[in-house]
């Protein structure tokens, strides 16, 4: 898909599930650096979990939503410049763009609502794009990067300097119904990282509160073992026509 600044990956069903509500799965920060001092060439993720994710979900109205500048080396990498990957990896102009593709998304696959699924740094984005559009009815994400400062800050990364943070949204989001997957053992995105994201959505209702779902996985890391277990937690936020 072609968006004012970048092209954009995705992948949809042969045939539009018929449902008014789509499942959106945005992909993680993918291979951002070949090692600590040198950006890679390309963003496309060697292990699309995002991927996986879409394609173990309990449903029929799953899609899959690349990051800007993955999959595209090669036939339109218009605009792609490493610090898209790196220090702005979260831009207003990538969310902006991503924004645009949601659009073309909900009007191929004929959907009215979305539920926004973000894995890793495709979390931010997810967060970020929830509280632009009025047709997003849940969040959810798996090992999520919801808090940018202090997650650099937990690996020792510099400053994300040209990135949005979820957490200064964040309190914009509350009542928005949620769900939180985190890993007990995820060194990546260190699972206390979600409790500034949390606490920024506070003071909450109690009508507020009871929308947010958090799933604290104490065997899980970064990358396991969150599409083994999709196809049923994934039946919490399809419609109930889909849930078997």
């Amino acid at each position: 898909m072609r968006t004012s600044d970048f092209a954009i990956q995705a992948f949809v069903p042969r045939r539009p599930g018929a449902t008014a509500q789509l499942h959106v799965y945005i992909e993680g920060d993918g291979l951002a650096w070949r090692d600590r001092q040198t950006p890679s060439f390309a963003p496309t993720p060697a292990d699309p979990v995002g991927l996986r994710l879409a394609m173990a979900d309990a449903g029929a109205s799953a899609v899959y939503l690349a990051r800007p500048c993955q999959y595209t080396l090669g036939t339109d990498f218009r605009n792609c410049h490493p610090r898209y990957w790196t220090s702005h990896r979260f831009a207003p102009e990538l969310v902006a763009a991503m924004d645009q593709a949601l659009d073309q998304l909900q009007k191929r696959q004929g959907a009215r609502r979305l539920v926004l699924v973000g894995y890793s740094g495709g979390a931010a984005i997810a967060a970020l794009l929830a509280v632009r559009r009025h047709d997003v009815v849940g969040l959810v994400t798996m090992a999520g990067v919801l808090d940018v400062q202090a997650w650099t800050r937990s690996q020792r990364l510099s400053a994300l300097s040209g990135s949005l943070d979820p957490r200064d949204i964040a309190p914009r989001l509350a009542g928005l119904p949620q769900w939180h997957f985190v890993g007990g053992r995820d060194r990546t995105v260190p699972p206390t990282l979600i409790d500034g994201f949390l606490q920024a959505q506070r003071p909450l209702t109690a009508a507020s509160s009871a929308g947010i779902n958090i799933h604290r996985e104490k065997d899980f890391d970064h990358h396991c073992c969150w599409v083994q277990a999709w196809p049923e937690w994934s039946r919490a936020f399809a419609p109930a026509t889909d849930r078997h």
